[in-house]
Parts: structure tokens; C-alpha cells; sequence
């Protein structure tokens, strides 16, 4: 009696029908899951920063808004205050922390069904991240309407209060989201996210055409990305050792669920030399330690870097120090993790071109820009506490040319220290 040999290609065949037979359903499930999750994130950190007391049901469709400005979405802060009056206020930040939740969950859940697969074709892959992407449009756009509110501004009492009430000039503030640049921004978020999960997975599969770029790319990728969460991690502990030792929990819990790598991020860029330009004025303030804010609070737009800040404490030259080592540590990764075959310029190379465009994602990602101000009868600003500004924007070429010469050099000393590691492909690159 003759056997039959089972074939190798249904091994890989169950996957691949789990993801056509389940595709809507399980691409709602890591929609579904997303959206909770940086709304969870995006309500507790609101809550603990006193958002929950906002007037007339404030706190529901400033939640939303902060989600959909965590994905890109466009918010528009308008005002007025009565037929004499006006007020002006724009308002550009992203809560990094609801950003990283949300981009955990969905790069998780896209990876999950393509596990233990080899090779998957590009229909394949495109038909997923297509179900996942229409399903993520329709959220966005719910989230985007559900995103507008308007309330009044306390203007205390005194003079200035007496003078709105004569004018009928109360002023109030509003916000609405740009439903289709949010909606085309919340794509391009999820496109990117996407693309870098199949980048930093050793174990995604990719089309046949792009294997051959697996090597160069996915070892760096992966570096970037602990270096990016190593940084988090690090602000997290420093986050609850103060929170512990000093107090003010709901503020810190805000700080953690809100804006954690709005701190740590830049901490990575100024710990490498980047500059940054900033100002704070008026009632704005910035979660950050007194002597960033001893920086930046001055009367013209200040200049932020490692020899500022040393100015006021040389403590701080410890950032350049846990960049240069976690930075070498990342390195070393990249190089254990790449096959034998690539040489130490490879290595450097690679790290070059990642660690700049990893230093201009998240400089783009850091920038801040606030201001708020009521004018009456067309003159001026009224001043006092109803009027500030807050600025910080990175120099962003500089940034790009320091990242390319960090990864050079760590590139090297990398690959360099890797050499007495085994790797793949070493036996091979060995026989004569």
C-alpha cells in the first residue's frame, strides 16, 4: 500500500484562510480594541487633570478629541466673545502616551493572524490591512463628529468681569475636528504603523519581493524602536519614584497617562544635541522639571539644549550620558541580531539612516504651540491670566544631520562589539 507524502504548502494554507474567513471580524476586534484603549488612556488621563469639571459635558467630547489629535487629527479652537469682542486661540500638541497605546494594540492585533508564517503575498497582505483601514476610516470619522463643544471662559471677578458683562462680551471657547483631514491624517497614522510592525517583527512574513530588504532594514528598525520605548520605560520609573517621594499623584497619573513620552522623547533628542526653540508665557505651563521651565519661561523665544539647561544645573549633562549608552546598546542589538555576512559600514550605514529618521519622526511628534487671548473693541490683548503662549519646535535639519552622525559612530562601535557574538549565517560565512 502506497503512502501519500503530505505536502508542505498547507502548513502555511490555515493562516491564510484564518485571516479571509475571519478578516472582518478580527480587523474589528483590532479597531475595536484601539479606539477603547486610547479612549480609556485619553479619559484617565483627563480625568486626573481636572478635565471632568469642565462646564455643560465638556469632559465627553474633549476625551474624543484628544484621541483623534493622538492618530493626527486636525482640531480647530475657535471663540468669540460677543459683537465687541473676540478671542483667538490655537492649539497644536499630541498626547504621545494615547499615540503609543493606541499604535501597541494595533500593531499587535495586525500581526497576530500572520504569525508562524513564512511568506505571505502582497494581495494577501493588502486585503488584510485594507479591512483594518476601512473599519479604522469609519471609526475615525464618529470619533471626528463626536469632537466639537463649546463652553465659557471664567473670567473671575473685578474689573475685568464688570466690563465683559457691560459689553456682553462673556467670552467662550470652542473646538471642532477637520472630519476629513483627520480622517486622512488618522489613515496615513495607521498606514504607518502597519508598515512598522511588519519592519520590527522577525516573524511577520513579507512578499517574496521584499525579503531581500529584511536584512538591511528590520535589525534597524527593531534598534529604534526599543531605543524609543527603552526611553519611556526610563520616564515611567522616574515618574512614580517622584510620584512616590513627592506626592501629587492625580498630576503625575496625568502626566503618565497623557504625555509620558512628550518628556521622554525629547529628553532622547536633547541627550544627542539637538536644539530646540521655546517659550513659555502667560498662565501655560509645561509638565516638565523647574529648570526647563526656569528656560523657557523668559520674554523672547529661548534656545533649549544640553548647554542651556546645564547653565542652570550641569546635573543634566547626564542625559548625553544615557543617550550614548543606551544609544551603543541599541547598536550592539542590531548587529547580534543582523546576519554575519553584514559589515561593520553596513552597520553603520543603517543605524545612519534609522536614527535620522527616527530623530525627525520624533521631533515632528514633540512640537507644541498654544495661545490664547480676548481683545476688546479691536485693541489689543486684555492681558492677565486670560492671555499666554507656548511655544517648543525642534531645528530639525540639525537634528536630522546629529542623527546620522550618532548612528555612524554607534554604528561601528556596534558592530564591532557584536563580533564575539554567533549570528546567523556565521558557520556558513566561515567554510572555505
Amino acid at each position: 500500500m502506497s503512502r501519500r507524502i503530505p505536502s508542505e504548502r498547507p502548513v502555511a494554507a490555515p493562516a491564510g484562510r484564518s485571516v479571509a474567513r475571519h478578516g472582518w471580524g478580527r480587523a474589528l476586534a483590532v479597531v475595536l480594541g484601539s479606539l477603547v484603549t486610547m479612549v480609556v488612556v485619553a479619559a484617565l488621563g483627563l480625568w486626573a487633570a481636572g478635565a471632568a469639571d469642565l462646564p455643560r459635558g465638556a469632559f465627553a467630547p474633549v476625551v474624543l478629541a484628544a484621541v483623534a489629535t493622538a492618530v493626527g487629527g486636525a482640531v480647530e479652537l475657535s471663540g468669540n466673545a460677543g459683537d465687541l469682542a473676540r478671542t483667538n486661540a490655537g492649539l497644536t500638541v499630541v498626547p504621545l502616551s494615547v499615540t503609543l497605546a493606541g499604535a501597541l494594540v494595533v500593531a499587535g492585533g495586525f500581526l497576530r493572524p500572520l504569525r508562524h508564517r513564512a511568506v505571505a503575498g502582497t494581495g494577501e497582505l493588502a486585503g488584510w490591512a485594507a479591512r483594518i483601514a476601512v473599519l479604522w476610516l469609519l471609526g475615525l470619522v464618529g470619533l471626528a463628529l463626536g469632537a466639537r463643544h463649546t463652553f465659557a471662559v471664567d473670567v473671575g471677578s473685578g474689573t475685568l468681569s464688570d466690563l465683559t458683562g457691560l459689553l456682553d462680551a462673556a467670552p467662550k471657547v470652542g473646538f471642532t475636528t477637520d472630519v476629513p483631514l483627520t480622517a486622512a491624517r488618522g489613515l496615513l497614522w495607521l498606514a504607518g504603523i502597519m508598515v512598522l510592525a511588519l519592519l520590527v517583527s522577525r516573524g511577520a512574513p513579507l512578499p517574496g519581493r521584499l525579503l531581500r530588504f529584511q536584512v538591511s532594514v528590520r535589525p534597524a528598525a527593531y534598534a529604534m524602536v526599543v531605543l524609543v520605548l527603552a526611553y519611556v520605560a526610563l520616564a515611567l520609573v522616574a515618574a512614580l519614584v517622584a510620584m512616590v517621594s513627592r506626592g501629587h499623584v492625580r498630576e503625575t497619573l496625568a502626566l503618565i497617562l497623557l504625555g509620558l513620552p512628550n518628556l521622554a522623547w525629547p529628553a532622547l533628542t536633547l541627550g544627542l544635541g539637538v536644539t530646540w526653540d521655546g517659550r513659555v508665557g502667560g498662565p501655560f505651563g509645561l509638565p516638565v522639571p523647574r529648570v526647563l521651565a526656569e528656560v523657557l519661561r523668559t520674554p523672547d523665544v529661548s534656545t533649549l539644549n544640553l548647554r542651556t539647561i546645564a547653565a542652570h544645573d550641569g546635573r543634566w549633562w547626564w542625559l548625553a550620558g544615557v543617550a550614548a549608552v543606551l544609544l551603543l546598546a541599541v547598536a550592539f542589538l542590531m548587529a547580534a541580531r543582523s546576519p554575519a555576512r553584514i559589515r561593520p559600514w553596513q552597520h553603520a550605514l543603517h543605524l545612519a539612516v534609522a536614527l535620522a529618521l527616527t530623530l525627525l519622526t520624533l521631533c515632528l511628534a514633540g512640537r507644541v504651540s498654544a495661545h490664547y487671548g480676548l481683545s476688546l473693541l479691536g485693541i489689543g490683548d486684555v492681558g492677565g491670566n486670560l492671555s499666554g503662549e507656548l511655544l517648543l519646535r525642534p531645528r530639525l535639519w540639525s537634528a536630522v544631520g546629529l542623527g546620522a552622525l550618532w548612528g555612524l559612530l554607534a554604528g561601528l562601535l556596534g558592530a564591532s562589539a557584536a563580533r564575539s557574538v554567533p549570528r546567523r549565517g556565521e558557520v556558513a560565512a566561515r567554510r572555505p
